[in-house]
């Protein structure tokens, strides 16, 4: 059976960066790791993480927590996962998703949380381990998200260069940071540009925004664009004004956030705020990761650009 010296031999490497690749791949380059991988791979070693766990008084799971309904037709949480296990099986940890609390059983070493609610934080802060959140949150907690308002900023700035006149913000109906943020992006270019606001809000269901379309298509000026917080509610406004005859991009722009699917299956495909979601998940990772090695300590917060992207729903920008 190969051993740690045999590792570091193979690799030329100290026994030390051995171990450091080991248990701590975060202190070391990604050169080393391949280098030190590949020898373990070469040599079928395979370390004793449930001693290391024994050693450490640690179970090497960390728990997900989805605090609301995964729509299996929308890759969103897939894309999160894989990022997340990305990073937990090179510090050897185990994922384990809980989509419930209340029966969430057995031990773990911490804690990613996404989905949450206000109602959520009274027990999300009496969680004993390490805890890091998917989704800004006003609480103080540590958390990783996309700039919600960064996006909503370009996105409105975007509408107004491609010459729409009416700027419609269509927002998902709950008092929760990530929309607050998203909305009074909006808000601050209309305030700046002395524009009228219109603001209207929705359960996150493109069916929804389908049927509003249909039901007050008279009261909808061409020239119009929709930014909207979702690419669901995105696409049923884009259902619905298609079933009315209107024209898109012509007479009416739709721009989504998210950008993970339903942006690509639309016709016309959708113009779109795109959230890094795999890497974002790799970072929250990486961020209860250290949280835990450093007893609890806090990790601040990390907040990624989305990306613009331009597409059929709305027309070419003037020149």
């Amino acid at each position: 059976m190969a051993t740690l010296q045999d590792v570091a031999k193979l690799a030329n490497v100290s026994k030390m960066t051995v171990s450091r690749v080991i248990n701590h791949p975060e202190q070391v380059t990604d050169e080393l790791q391949k280098l030190v991988y590949a020898a373990m791979k070469e040599l079928n070693y395979q370390p004793n993480i449930a001693a290391k766990a024994l050693v450490n008084n640690r179970s090497q799971i960390i728990k997900l927590f989805i605090l609301e309904e995964i729509d299996t037709t929308e890759p969103y949480y897939m894309y999160l996962l894989l990022g997340i296990a990305k990073t937990l099986e090179k510090a050897h940890y185990a994922l384990q998703v809980v989509t419930d609390p209340l029966v969430d059983f057995g031990s773990c070493d911490g804690y990613i949380i996404t989905g949450f609610r206000k109602e959520d934080f009274s027990w999300v802060k009496e969680l004993e381990k390490p805890v890091v959140l998917f989704g800004e949150n006003e609480q103080g907690l540590d958390f990783v998200d996309s700039n919600n308002n960064y996006g909503t900023v370009m996105a409105t700035n975007y509408a107004i260069e491609c010459g729409y006149e009416h700027l419609i913000y269509v927002g998902i109906d709950v008092k929760e940071a990530f929309e607050m943020s998203r909305e009074l992006g909006y808000q601050e270019v209309m305030g700046t540009l002395e524009k009228e606001e219109k603001i209207i809000r929705f359960p996150n269901r493109s069916t929804i925004t389908e049927k509003y379309v249909k039901e007050n298509w008279d009261k909808f000026l061409p020239n119009t664009c929709f930014i909207c917080s979702s690419d669901r509610l995105a696409l049923g406004l884009e259902r619905g004004i298609l079933a009315m005859g209107g024209s898109i991009p012509n007479d009416f722009g739709i721009i989504g956030f998210d950008g993970v699917f339903l942006d690509q299956v639309s016709s016309p495909k959708l113009t779109t705020l795109k959230q890094p979601v795999a890497k974002m998940g790799e970072v929250v990772g990486e961020m209860l990761v250290k949280k835990i090695e450093s007893n609890g300590k806090s990790q601040g917060f990390r907040r990624f650009l989305p990306q613009l992207i331009k597409r059929e729903s709305t027309r070419l920008k003037n020149r």
